[in-house]
């Protein structure tokens, strides 16, 4: 049907769309053992980087984090054949039940883990390695464009790189292709970056200056 809808949509007549679907179909199919590999290694990942997990299974059957990864996978190899539509209305129901958004286009390692998750943003030209987490309400996304930029940006690369063992603490906000934060680097909370990291860095925020008001105790900022 996905492939059908093309020669619907541009008013064309269907050119063998229930073959192409057949061979997709099995094509899909072969490929869920390895899918199912990846998967596991994200299992682990999960059960790793977070002391409540108790076990794989509450991981596997109650992390949103590992859904949301889960129709990823699956949607990213559909999107790599071509599959019009059906990955992005795959990406946009586990966004709908779990509030992480990645879109099928993005390219994920092994390994990766996003704890909590909610508000979470992975956009389509994405790059992320392996061993990765990330937390919620981080947002890997693009500059805004002037409306005239649109379609010269449709088919370039427009958001960040993660490289191997970094780790996005929550509401950080990375945009934009320059964005390449580099292996093992660790990216704190509430950060704004456009441009690269190097390798082996900690980027973070200055103390905050609390002020307290109540209790016979106030500090002025």
């Amino acid at each position: 049907m996905a492939i059908r809808h093309d020669c619907i949509q541009h008013g064309q007549a269907c050119s063998q769309c229930t073959e192409q679907g057949h061979e997709r179909a099995l094509e899909f199919i072969e490929l869920l053992p390895r899918i199912r590999a990846v998967l596991s290694t994200d299992v682990h990942a999960a059960y790793e980087g977070d002391p409540a997990a108790k076990s794989y299974d509450e991981i596997i059957l109650s992390y949103p984090g590992l859904f949301a990864i889960t129709v990823y996978r699956m949607a990213h190899e559909l999107y790599g054949m071509g599959i019009s539509l059906l990955p992005r209305m795959m990406s946009e129901y586990a966004h709908g039940l779990t509030g992480i958004d990645i879109h099928p286009g993005a390219r994920i390692g092994k390994n990766f883990f996003i704890d909590h998750g909610t508000g979470v943003v992975v956009g389509e030209t994405t790059e992320i390695g392996d061993r990765v987490r990330i937390y919620q309400g981080v947002t890997l996304g693009a500059l805004s464009l002037s409306s005239d930029q649109i379609e010269a940006f449709r088919s370039k690369k427009r958001h960040p790189t993660l490289e191997s063992d970094v780790v996005i603490y929550s509401n950080a906000t990375l945009l934009g292709e320059k964005a390449v934060i580099g292996a093992r680097s660790i990216i704190g909370g509430n950060v704004w970056i456009t441009d690269a990291v190097p390798p082996d860095t900690k980027v973070l925020l200055k103390q905050p200056e609390l002020v307290y008001i109540g209790n016979n105790r106030k500090t002025e900022p």
